[in-house]
């Protein structure tokens, strides 16, 4: 009996160890610190975090300090380290880091940017005093559209700096375009282990592309003569090609963590940046638990327009990320240039499809034709994962692939590995129709759901089925355009359903911009082409479009603030194609809501003079979380300490944020227990301030409502207001009444202030619970 008891002893000391050394397992942690509460001994906050932390551990690591979007430290504790911690005394949160995750040209003249009238912008001096800083993956600093040729000297005040790492010399890599860069691994490092520097650089050099595609896509110097591999050619530009760029590398092989990124901001806004953009994002969370809403806070609160993408978890409803008011949420849309690609089936039918491929074509005849599914011994084998093609069934062939799990170019890969000639890639229901574009490494095209179906009953019926592809280059003029992309993440906001998100939509659907020239185009390994510049999709394009057209606007306006900037574009943006029909969801085919794009899709021309805006401060804000009912220490750990308590005598609403869209959410009336609901009325009432930028003016407003099931009554009051003056502020409400309607109905409407010369829109949004 004694081996047995032995045996048990040691395999529960072997337990114990092993959970000791589980719970004992050190994560990074960022910790929020009340300033006033500093004790008086200590001259530096920097002293006061290290005592702290040396108070609950003497191994503990510190990794960041915040002073300027956030107060604190970021840190590496133990479970046990952490909630002993958040008890000491001045400490607010400590929160978990947390990994994001990116959201991964003709564009110009499709947004009127070559329009005469705002010409003069594009090219005055103040552009060039504006700064964009970009959070992503890093720069290739050698590509053109960082040529600095006819810029000044670096705008005064700069305080920012471009720092040494490997394959990356300040010296070289910097010039009065690129004037920083800067990069913070800490968090990324504490939680996943050392870089591997073998696949990245631990300096700001960028080894993915991401980030030199959005950083060029907002700021990017005129390149002539641009394209990829053949296609989109032209000149490549960015959003505002006088601006000056500042790069902050976040973004690692494994994903972007939130210490890292807030010290990024912390660093971006004290150096000078006018424009930060984060084409990144991390799920829905409350504001005082989301590092990206803390550090956009206080950078708004700083002057600085804080431009975020949405998140490609569409077409799914309540996918958005970067839902806090005071940032600039971008959803994506198409534009009128294509790449199409035409599959030719050998029973004469032809469907539409899009590819970037540029290699040696296939036959125009048609050739053997197999649908993956009917080539494989796996039971995903229609989606052409890798080593589940059968070679002998594919070889020479064009195999029909199912869109879903694995990357669309890996795919083809996957065919080509097993000796097929060429793929025809499906889009199924998750997907619909629509058509993203990729540089596949063997003949390949991609087509929508409703092809693919009528394909794939070819393949599997006809007892010899054949098949081609041809490839059709570029194609401008398409129409209709934009249509809002399936991926885009859609609404309504999941954290506060009463503030509409996405704010708008910018072009984010094959996009050309500048690339790396570590990888290959497709990022994978096999990729052995190099490429000064590449057509991505991603609401990551849509983003920069955004944060560049804010940088023109600022220079424009020198004197407003983000959230002036924000509203000239938001209610400048269109709904409507010139035929008066509005713009289509290509999820559905059918017209999109504001839920799908926001205000509409932006329209710089008309931003650049909207007439009226609805503005709003850092006390703005603070009365809507007081609205949220969020405690002292929550609004403390978003307003970096700011010794601010809500006042129970006031009356707070979200509804009175000075927001330029509106999100009406009304109650589904329940009646006894049966969840029948009753035809009685509900009415919500918004307030809002408009602000005279333009000349003096008399507005009128027009309200207009669609919902299925029963009609919604909107009193403005007043329904005009006159303007005597720039800089004039003016006030209304705004009485939304409607019956009834079941939970999880929804409606549209939009709100019209016009002058005869601007209109001012806004969205409605409307939804029951």
């Amino acid at each position: 009996m004694e081996q047995p008891i032995l045996s048990s002893l040691l395999l529960l000391l072997l337990l114990l160890f092993s959970s000791a050394s589980v719970s004992a397992t050190r994560s990074s942690y960022i910790i929020h610190m009340a300033t006033a509460q500093k004790p008086a001994r200590f001259a530096e906050h920097s002293k006061w975090y290290g005592e702290s932390l040396r108070s609950i551990s003497d191994s503990a690591e510190m990794l960041y300090t915040y002073q300027t979007v956030a107060n604190g430290f970021s840190a590496r504790l133990t479970a046990a380290e952490a909630r002993v911690l958040a008890r000491r005394p001045g400490v607010l949160s400590v929160l978990p880091d947390t990994a994001y995750h990116l959201h991964t040209t003709r564009t110009p003249e499709f947004l009127g940017l070559d329009r005469s009238d705002v010409g003069h912008i594009l090219e005055s001096n103040s552009a060039t005093d504006i700064i964009v800083g970009v959070l992503d993956t890093g720069v290739w600093p050698e590509r053109n559209s960082f040529d600095d040729a006819g810029l000044g000297p670096v705008p005064g005040g700069w305080k920012g700096e471009c720092v040494e790492g490997k394959n990356f010399d300040p010296a070289k890599a910097c010039n009065r375009k690129l004037i920083g860069a800067r990069f913070y691994s800490k968090g990324y490092e504490a939680s996943t282990g050392p870089i591997d520097e073998n696949r990245e650089s631990r300096s700001p050099r960028d080894d993915d592309g991401h980030g030199t595609h959005t950083s060029t896509t907002a700021a990017g110097s005129a390149v002539p003569e641009a394209s990829f591999l053949g296609y989109a050619q032209g000149t490549a530009r960015g959003m505002s090609t006088r601006a000056r760029l500042a790069v902050y590398k976040v973004c690692w092989a494994g994903g972007c963590f939130s210490s890292d990124i807030l010290a990024a901001m912390d660093a971006a806004v004290d150096d000078g940046c006018n424009v930060l953009s984060l084409s990144l994002g991390g799920g829905a969370t409350d504001y005082y638990r989301d590092s990206i809403a803390i550090g956009a806070f206080n950078a708004m609160e700083r002057g600085v327009l804080v431009s975020c993408s949405a998140g490609n978890g569409g077409p799914a409803a309540a996918t958005l990320s970067n839902l806090a008011p005071w940032i600039t949420t971008v959803g994506a849309g198409t534009i009128d240039r294509d790449f199409p690609a035409y599959v030719v089936l050998g029973n004469g039918k032809n469907f539409t499809g899009v590819s970037l491929y540029s290699g040696k074509p296939l036959p125009s005849s048609p050739i053997s034709f197999v649908f993956a599914g009917n080539a494989t011994n796996s039971s995903n084998g229609n989606l052409c994962m890798p080593g589940t093609l059968l070679p002998d069934k594919v070889a020479g062939k064009v195999v029909l692939c199912e869109r879903g799990i694995n990357a669309r170019v890996q795919k083809g890969l996957v065919v080509k590995d097993a000796g097929g000639a060429g793929m025809v890639l499906a889009n199924t229901a998750a997907n619909g129709e629509e058509l993203v574009a990729d540089a596949h490494l063997l003949p390949a095209t991609l087509i929508g759901e409703k092809a693919g179906n009528v394909i794939k009953a070819y393949a599997i019926s006809d007892p010899n089925p054949t098949a081609t592809i041809i490839f059709g280059g570029t194609k401008v003029g398409v129409q209709p355009s934009p249509v809002v992309a399936a991926f885009s993440s859609r609404g309504p906001n999941t954290v506060t359903p009463d503030i509409l998100k996405p704010d708008l939509v910018a072009p984010g659907v094959n996009i050309l911009a500048g690339w790396t020239g570590a990888v290959g185009p497709t990022g994978l390994p096999a990729d052995s082409r190099r490429v000064e510049f590449n057509i991505v999709s991603g609401t990551s394009m849509s983003c920069p479009h955004v944060s560049g057209l804010s940088a023109l606007l600022k220079a424009a306006h020198p004197d407003w603030s983000p959230a002036a900037i924000k509203s000239a574009l938001m209610t400048t943006a269109y709904v409507d194609y010139p035929s008066g029909d509005g713009i289509l969801d290509v999820a559905t085919g059918k017209p999109a809501t504001p839920f799908d794009y926001g205000a509409g899709h932006v329209d710089l021309p008309s931003a650049i003079d909207p007439g009226l805006v609805y503005d709003l401060a850092a006390d703005n804000y603070l009365d809507f979380l007081c609205a949220l009912n969020y405690t002292s220490i929550q609004i403390a750990a978003i307003a970096k300490s700011r010794n601010f308590s809500c006042d129970s005598s006031k009356s707070y609403a979200v509804s009175k944020l000075n927001y330029p869209s509106f999100a009406v959410v009304f109650e589904t009336a329940i009646t006894g227990t049966t969840g029948q609901t009753t035809d009685g009325t509900t009415t919500v009432i918004h307030e809002r301030s408009l602000t005279n930028v333009g000349s003096p003016g008399i507005y009128k407003a027009v309200a207009t409502a669609k919902v299925d099931g029963g009609e919604i009554d909107i009193t403005v009051d007043p329904s005009e207001l006159n303007f005597a003056e720039t800089g004039e502020k003016k006030s209304y409400t705004v009485k939304f009444t409607a019956p009834s309607q079941p939970s999880g109905s929804s409606g549209s409407g939009r709100l019209l202030w016009s002058d005869g010369k601007h209109t001012v829109a806004s969205p409605i949004a409307f939804s029951w619970i």
